[in-house]
């Protein structure tokens, strides 16, 4: 990293744990630049998801819903509702796989993601 020590701290926690982190800062302070050099250097299999679409391309990742394919409409956690059936019920193999091997998800803009969003990510 750019001699920041607080983000050489964040990069060497990533590479070597399984432990979450919260990375925060004001605009200007290096998140972005943080995130590219962790995806150039990280050994980790990696995702890299954003609640929008410009979000995602800036990040060079895809959105969450894409990702874990997700219904638009609200998720409610331990209902049987028709949504939530056919959400969970639209994966293939493939996709439980990709998911399943995942070592590091990093979520850009998290303050921008729903809470009943990451309970739908949760359920997956």
């Amino acid at each position: 990293m750019q001699q920041n020590p607080q983000l050489d701290l964040a990069n060497n926690f990533v590479q070597h744990t399984n432990r979450n982190i919260f990375l925060t800062g004001k605009a200007g302070t290096g998140k972005t630049t943080f995130l590219h050099q962790l995806k150039k250097t990280s050994h980790k299999r990696m995702a890299v998801v954003a609640p929008t679409g410009v979000a995602a391309i800036n990040a060079g990742g895809v959105t969450i819903h894409s990702l874990f394919q997700l219904p638009f409409g609200p998720y409610i956690p331990q209902e049987n509702t028709v949504q939530n059936t056919s959400f969970k019920k639209q994966f293939n193999r493939e996709k439980i796989n990709l998911i399943k091997s995942l070592d590091l998800l990093v979520i850009d803009e998290i303050s921008m993601v729903r809470a009943d969003v990451l309970d739908a990510v949760d359920d997956v």
